[in-house]
């Protein structure tokens, strides 16, 4: 019997926080353009989207989060009964950063770095509880720790050199944690298949697609910046981690298949 639950799971979250996000953006819900998110390049519009190419660009994390709900259901490709939380994670990220480059208010700018904050936690949580082989109750635990951690540390009122916000610090830390783990874990896989090895590709694409996505994000608000272009640098930022998240969950499904593969 073909399972659903990622798919609908995703489909549902995208069109509930889709839906919320276009009411709030309509009725004044996250409040006055404060800035928040100014700095990245692109210069607020009349109308009620302040940063179209910004916010728009988002709609790849909702597309990744379908195809990885998708993939589940169709290609039957799963990470230890978390795919559907992990394609909803996904798939909030558009709706969380549009929410800022949308409005540039102060509530928008938290749904920003709150859904950045969920999907590192994810990455590490679920790379720390392969590499001590727990369960889903050890995952969730260090999942909910990592983001009050991220909200306790991204309160922190200070100019970071090159990241900016001590939260891109913790965010960027966490990703760090997660590929230090990932490839600790696929050496042990060499050492015992019967636990199951990842295919390294996978992770080599989402490494490089969130180190390019960096320096373009590094790049764009500072020499390559033109804010009146609908060509913008943060929104390549954008597109280059949604691609970056679903070839994360590729990793993780990877080694899944292997180690159901070994037992067979």
């Amino acid at each position: 019997m073909t399972d659903r639950r990622a798919f609908v799971s995703a489909a549902a979250t995208a069109v509930l926080s889709t839906g919320l996000l276009a009411l709030a953006i309509g009725l004044d819900w996250l409040g006055p353009d404060v800035g928040r998110g100014s700095q990245f390049c692109e210069a607020a519009r009349d109308g009620s989207v302040l940063q179209p190419a910004n916010a728009s660009s988002n709609v790849g994390f909702v597309v990744a989060g379908l195809v990885i709900g998708w993939e589940a259901q169709r290609r039957r490709l799963r990470i230890d009964g978390l795919t559907a939380a992990y394609a909803c994670v996904v798939v909030l990220l558009g709706p969380g950063s549009a929410a800022m480059h949308a409005t540039q208010s102060a509530l928008g700018g938290w749904l920003d770095t709150t859904s950045m904050y969920l999907v590192a936690s994810f990455a590490a949580a679920y790379a720390l509880t392969r590499w001590w082989r727990r369960g889903a109750l050890f995952f969730w635990q260090v999942f909910l720790l990592l983001v009050a951690a991220c909200e306790v540390v991204g309160t922190a009122d200070a100019v970071v050199p090159v990241f900016q916000t001590w939260g891109n610090v913790i965010f960027g830390a966490l990703l760090v944690l997660a590929i230090v783990v990932e490839v600790l874990l696929w050496r042990r896989g060499a050492a015992h298949p019967e636990l199951g090895r990842t295919r390294l590709a996978y992770g080599a694409a989402a490494a490089a697609s969130i180190g390019l996505a960096f320096a373009i994000w590094n790049a764009s608000q500072h020499g390559l910046c033109d804010p009146h272009s609908l060509l913008q640098g943060h929104a390549a930022w954008h597109l280059l981690c949604a691609l970056a998240a679903y070839f994360l969950f590729r990793l993780w499904a990877s080694e899944s298949a292997a180690r159901v593969a070994g037992n067979a």
